[in-house]
């Protein structure tokens, strides 16, 4: 008999019907994922490129914050964001406190220039954290499809032998004919299991080193902003 992978589907119980279906309600979740990552972080590498050309040709860092608003997909362009807006906060805060001139006025700035890079560090810190959440959001799915369905299908297939075991007690007989066509149902659902959960396997490794870089690229933004800021802060005391 032809082999016909749609006709042992079909033919198969309820029990390895219901498997299949899992099954393949995981591969389409773990495609459509895939298809969405490859999407965004393409976009995520065009606009970081255009944002971080758009910052170091700024003269000011109130253009560059501008600009960064053009630029959604940009994590470096949301942690710029995140790190202006707080050292706007900050210069508000400082504006009315030289208002009030009295005490030690070297001292009294160098206490803001620590309390200012304090400040910046957590909210760049902030920030990343949620951009790398951003970024990894239903990554944590392709994982669990690639651990999860190989045993899925496993189970499928214990299933189908131990149905064809009862068909060879019912019918008192243990010809091939009677075990083959049973058994090799009861095998499609690991060969299924298998093909949902290498791709899912595989596109998760490779958008965790995608992360991974992106992450790298992130903090080495903010360490360059956060010196940017520091030496302005220097040469100010």
């Amino acid at each position: 008999m032809q082999l016909s992978i749609s006709n042992m589907i079909l033919h198969a119980g309820p029990v390895g019907q219901f498997i299949m279906l899992v099954l393949l309600i995981f591969s389409l979740i773990s495609w459509s994922i895939v298809f969405m990552k490859f999407r965004l972080y393409k976009k995520v590498s065009a606009d970081t490129r255009d944002f971080l050309e758009a910052f170091w040709s700024s003269s000011k860092l109130s253009e560059a914050y501008d600009t960064a608003q053009e630029y959604e997909y940009s994590p470096e362009a949301a942690l710029f964001s995140a790190g202006f807006t707080e050292l706007q906060k900050i210069n508000k805060i400082r504006s009315r406190k030289d208002v009030r001139e009295g005490g030690n006025q070297q001292q009294e700035t160098l206490d803001m220039q620590m309390a200012t890079m304090d400040n910046l560090k957590r909210a760049i810190r902030k920030a990343e954290s949620q951009e790398m959440a951003e970024l990894g959001r239903s990554l944590a799915f392709l994982a669990t499809t690639g651990s999860a369905t190989p045993f899925i299908g496993l189970f499928g297939t214990v299933w189908g032998i131990m149905a064809s075991f009862h068909e060879i007690g019912a019918r008192g007989s243990a010809s091939l004919a009677v075990v083959a066509p049973g058994i090799s149902e009861a095998l499609v659902a690991t060969a299924a299991g298998l093909a949902v959960a290498i791709p899912a396997v595989i596109f998760y490794n490779f958008f965790a080193n995608k992360l991974s870089d992106i992450d790298a690229e992130m903090q080495n933004f903010s360490t360059d902003f956060l010196n940017l800021v520091e030496r302005d802060l220097i040469s100010r005391v």
